[in-house]
């Protein structure tokens, strides 16, 4: 009995520094650098057949790949995106594109947008239609661009773009 007497004011001892680290512990993490952006939880899906979500993923990865400018490897995986998502007359398209205008074929600008989002908007002839909108700065008024991006449903190959009207 005397053994469990002088262990239980050592306990409370204990347990109450701990109560009081765990109180102080957010206002001192409060004090730290904290990232510009926590980091949300998210969840995505997709299906390879789609030609929406196949615009979706091109844009996401190529963003990705061009924001990236510290990595040595984003201007080798941009083409290759290119190669792999868009026809041979489409990256023909873009290359003229970007040769006459000195800017990214893509994305239709020479920097990199900070958000981007992509909806269906119709679908004919063989083909369907996605209208991709870039975000290019955050704030109550970011400035933002449209781009109709025209899709081949067979191969679901990306056979045109052209900023929205």
């Amino acid at each position: 009995m005397s053994i469990r007497i002088r262990t239980t004011p050592l306990t409370v001892v204990a347990l109450a520094a701990g109560l009081a680290l765990a109180a102080v512990t957010p206002a001192l993490a409060g004090t730290a650098a904290t990232p510009a952006r926590p980091a949300a939880a998210t969840s995505a899906q997709g299906d390879p057949r789609n030609v929406t979500q196949r615009v979706t993923d091109f844009y996401g990865a190529y963003i990705d790949a061009v924001w990236e400018t510290e990595d040595p490897a984003s201007g080798a995986d941009a083409k290759a995106l290119r190669d792999f998502y868009l026809s041979p007359a489409a990256r023909k398209k873009v290359a003229a594109w970007e040769k006459k205008n000195r800017a990214d074929g893509i994305l239709f600008a020479q920097n990199v947008p900070v958000k981007w989002k992509v909806a269906y908007t119709g679908s004919g002839m063989g083909h369907a239609t996605s209208r991709v909108t870039l975000t290019w700065s955050d704030g109550k008024n970011p400035e933002v661009t449209r781009i109709d991006v025209q899709s081949d449903l067979t191969t679901r190959k990306i056979t045109d773009l052209k900023p929205a009207e």
